[in-house]
């Protein structure tokens, strides 16, 4: 796979502005929204430690 290719990644459903489904991809990976007209990218950040709770104690 070529970098910036997300194949393996779920598609954005929703505007997380205004909730509408009326997204359409533009260039860089962005998304932009028709109902109220923003545009957004997301981007994984990675996973976080799993909690050692038993070290804790």
């Amino acid at each position: 796979m070529s970098e910036g290719t997300t194949a393996t990644r779920q598609a954005v459903m929703y505007c997380p502005y205004c909730a509408e489904e009326t997204l359409f991809p533009i260039e860089g990976g962005a998304w932009e929204c028709r109902s109220c007209w923003r545009a957004f990218s997301i981007k994984f950040l990675g996973l976080r430690p799993a909690e050692q709770s038993a070290s804790r104690s």
